[in-house]
């Protein structure tokens, strides 16, 4: 809002009328409306272009080890080395081309934001009403409000009659809000300006008439399209992890490369000797594979997840999960079910209970945990609600849907659950009055003219006779503690043929009390204990009100005890520093408005935390984007919501998001065995270069057997650990810290040992067989299946990082032993098939050359064996 903007809920009709100099009456003429659209443009959000085909190839290319890999062909295809050239640039070509692939979906954030607010609406134009399309409204227009319509614009309302909005979208309130048209005061939050109607937002109850204040980009829903729009896009904790890791290792490269060619120098070699070794060690070291494997790994983490119910838009977002230390979700909708369920029912003395979800009608009518049927006062109670309403409830395409109020639809809902069914002509009503807080309906039931009421239970108590007052009010207390919102329900026979107010000034009969509430998702329960188990912190942020929030959090075991919920006013009184400070101790957050949701967002991430923010309306957007991941709701969602988001639930439900941890989690520990398993192939052939430079000894393996042994591995044996399943207690371990480097000291200190071991087998073999009189040829093919030996051996040890080999399932991932079979196949044809001598220099090798490469890869599993077991005492 501008400096010239005043506080519009704070002004009353004429001063907001004056300040558009507009007319209730009459509205705008044609010839201002047209001066003012050209002056203030369309109504719709500003459109603000993503990123093109081409930046996003661009990104693909531009990770750190990807321009190393490019350097690498480019210098190889400089020295003539057209083969050794083609085939590292064809790996990048094809690790860009999954990527690019994956993530070609746009964010249309902004575009579906305008898509939600379109619509057509009824304006006051020169005098006369007339239907136009919302995006020709400017501010000054009078627009005219009735039930089922989608709020324009930003609205000033100017009066209403039982006007009632729903507002779950923008503020995350629950149920339909009662609007009014007088001033309130101007430090009043969003969620509390009844005198307002805000675009996007729906009209369920009443008629009633509004002055435009904001179009597009003015309004509250454009200003949460701005903060979608200025929400950086971050990296996930992989990239970032990947990112560093990638330097040390680029650094690490290109020291051995500059040391392998100083010590040629120092040693007499030629300059252009020294540089072909150089390169060679740094094609050697670079993991050709890893980038395209971590793509593939990523890749069919998205499949697993599709499987799980859960659609990942953004492919690193996979892996983000399983970092994850913060869940923030959205209450209604996401922890809850979106849907207003009447869980209690107090009539006769005695507390009823009522089972099911949602707006389906099945369920049962319980006491004390026993079914029974609704009968006396209990089913009349239920008849009350059910006819005293102007709801509606039909099934769908296997969907139960409503129409009007979701308080009254709760009503019918439990009716039907109960067996209460009955077909009462309405003969007049008294309805809703927002000052009255009542609503009744006269019918013919049997012969007899009854007027059944609900509403407030202090509007109808006072009314009832013969009733024990004080046990009714503390009943609704006790519901009302538990986050309910408790209806009266009454009777009276009809002395007239039309209903008056004063009919229910006196002679009531107390039926009974309903409590109501939108219940959590028993999924969403279990789920947030097992997130508990695993070390996530879960944290509630909701538009509704502070004791609603708290009750759904007692439910869910977020808090214990009474609990305590920071609301929106509260959070805006803190700076950064301090809201730091608060967010670490607090788990539920209420009557939050959008930016602050962004705000707490950022404060965790300021704190060092992974966070994932799930929600499904438009004010969730901002902060769905700024998460470390965002996850919107896939049916109840906005789509606004969906596409702000890096991961879509297709069935809305929290429970999925454990699920999507457990894969998270599982695919970043898949993708450090890859890194685990390739690393020391990469090391070992550096220091055989390094050795053999040092040594003044020929090179045991050229620089396009290098990219033999790393391309078909990385293939082969490498890719199928992107398979290896789940392990079992990876839910039962707290999340990685954040700051955690992506390969930790034991981990390191295996690869530079399994580095070693390869060196000293290869190098080894290759100066005995040399010795023995062995041509070149057949020495270096000795070297090379020294490593792949070793690889494949090595591949098994690395199926668990911790437990000893015989405790996995041998045969829980097929691949594996697919990749190392077809691996010996190809050995066996680069060794004896003359195509392969011909283009890799390689020759025969005899039987007790094979017995001794055997002995190299068994001394390899054993130690690795050995080693493991040590780190585990």
């Amino acid at each position: 809002m501008n400096m010239n903007t005043p506080d519009w809920h704070a002004l009353d009709n004429e001063a907001a009328l004056a300040h558009h100099d507009a007319d209730a009456a009459s509205g705008l003429t044609d010839k201002e409306a047209a001066a003012r659209l050209m002056r203030h443009g369309p109504n719709r959000p500003p459109a603000h272009p993503g990123m093109s085909a081409w930046q996003r190839l661009a990104a693909q290319l531009a990770a750190p080890l990807v321009l190393v890999l490019i350097a690498a062909g480019l210098v190889t295809a400089f020295l003539g080395e057209w083969v050794d050239a083609g085939v590292i640039l064809g790996v990048v070509i094809v690790n860009a081309a999954i990527g690019y692939l994956q993530e070609g979906k746009a964010t249309a954030a902004l575009a579906a934001l305008a898509h939600s607010v379109a619509t057509d609406v009824t304006v006051l134009r020169s005098g006369q009403r007339r239907r136009m399309d919302a995006v020709h409204l400017v501010p000054g227009d009078v627009v005219v409000l009735a039930a089922g319509d989608k709020v324009p614009a930003d609205l000033r309302l100017l009066h209403g009659k039982e006007l009632r909005t729903v507002e779950a979208a923008l503020t995350g309130e629950s149920l339909p809000i009662d609007k009014h048209h007088q001033p309130l005061p101007a430090d009043t939050r969003l969620a509390d300006r009844r005198n307002m109607a805000y675009a996007g937002t729906t009209i369920v109850g009443g008629q009633g008439m509004g002055l435009v204040v904001a179009t597009g980009g003015g309004t509250e829903t454009g200003r949460i399209a701005h903060l979608i729009a200025s929400a950086p896009d971050l990296d996930t904790p992989l990239t970032r992890k990947m990112a560093s890791f990638a330097g040390v290792l680029l650094w690490t490269i290109l020291g051995l490369a500059a040391l392998t060619f100083v010590i040629g120098l120092a040693r007499g070699e030629t300059a252009f000797a020294m540089f072909m070794a150089a390169v060679a060690l740094a094609v050697g070291a670079i993991p050709e594979g890893l980038p395209a494997a971590i793509t593939i790994t990523l890749a069919i983490g998205v499949s697993r997840m599709a499987k799980r119910r859960a659609i990942v838009r953004h492919l690193p977002a996979v892996e983000a999960l399983g970092s994850t230390t913060v869940i923030c979700s959205d209450k209604t909708g996401t922890l809850t079910e979106n849907s207003m369920t009447v869980r209690a029912l107090w009539a006769a003395g005695q507390l009823y209970e009522l089972t099911g979800h949602g707006y389906v009608p099945e369920g049962e009518l319980r006491i004390n945990g026993q079914k029974v049927g609704a009968g006396g006062t209990a089913r009349e109670a239920l008849l009350a609600g059910l006819l005293c309403n102007d709801a509606g409830l039909h099934q769908a395409k296997d969907q139960w849907q409503i129409t009007g109020d979701p308080t009254e639809a709760a009503l019918i809902v439990a009716a039907h659950k109960a067996g209460v069914t009955a077909t009462a002509p309405r003969l007049d009503e008294l309805p809703f009055d927002a000052s009255r807080q009542t609503m009744a309906t006269l019918h013919t039931i049997e012969g007899e003219r009854i007027i059944y009421a609900k509403g407030a239970l202090e509007k109808l108590l006072p009314a009832c006779d013969g009733v024990d007052q004080a046990a009714i009010e503390a009943v609704a207390v006790d519901l009302a503690r538990q986050g309910q919102r408790v209806l009266a329900l009454c009777r009276r026979p009809a002395s007239a043929d039309l209903l008056q107010a004063s009919d229910l000034a006196s002679g009531l009969t107390f039926l009974g009390l309903v409590g109501m509430i939108d219940p959590p998702r028993p999924r969403a329960i279990a789920a947030v204990k097992a997130c508990h188990a695993a070390g996530i912190r879960v944290k509630m942020i909701t538009g509704d009100h502070a004791e609603t929030a708290l009750a759904i959090a007692r439910q869910m075991n977020l808090i214990e005890g009474a609990g305590r919920a920071l609301t929106g006013r509260q959070l805006a009184a803190l700076d950064d520093a301090a809201l730091a400070i608060v967010v670490r101790d607090s788990d539920v957050f209420a009557r939050v408005e959008p930016e602050q949701k962004l705000r707490l967002v950022q404060a965790l991430q300021a704190n060092g935390e992974i966070v994932a923010m799930t929600g499904d309306g438009v004010n969730d957007a901002p902060a769905l984007k700024a998460a470390d991941i965002g996850i919107a709701m896939g049916l109840g969602g906005t789509d606004v919501a969906k596409e702000a988001a890096a991961m879509v639930l297709t069935d809305d439900n929290f429970a999925t998001i454990e699920a999507a941890v457990k894969e998270g989690r599982g695919i970043f520990d898949n993708i450090v065995k890859f890194i685990t398993w390739t690393l020391p192939t990469n090391i070992g052939e550096g220091l055989v270069i390094l050795a053999a430079v040092v040594a003044g000894a020929t090179l045991p393996i050229t620089p396009l057997q290098i990219l033999w042994i790393n391309m078909t591995t990385a293939v082969l044996l490498g890719l199928p650990l992107a398979f290896e399943p789940v392990e079992g207690k990876v839910m039962r371990r707290p999340p990685r810290p954040p700051a955690a480097p992506i390969l930790d000291g034991v981990l390191v200190g295996r690869i530079v040992l399994v580095g070693i071991l390869m060196l000293a087998g290869s190098f080894g073999l290759f100066l005995l067989a040399l010795e023995r009189g062995a041509p070149l040829a057949e020495a270096r093919s000795i070297a090379v299946n020294v490593f792949v030996m070793i690889e494949i051996v090595y591949l098994f040890n690395c199926r668990s990082l911790t437990r000893p080999l015989w405790t996995v399932a041998p045969f829980s991932n097929p691949w594996v032993w697919a990749g190392a079979g077809t691996m010996i196949v190809l050995q066996l044809l680069f060794t004896y098939l003359p195509l392969f001598h011909q283009l890799f220099g390689t020759a025969p090798i005899g039987a007790r050359s094979w017995l001794e490469i055997l002995a190299c890869g068994g001394v390899a599993l054993l130690v690795i064996e050995v080693e493991k077991a040590l780190r585990r005492q």
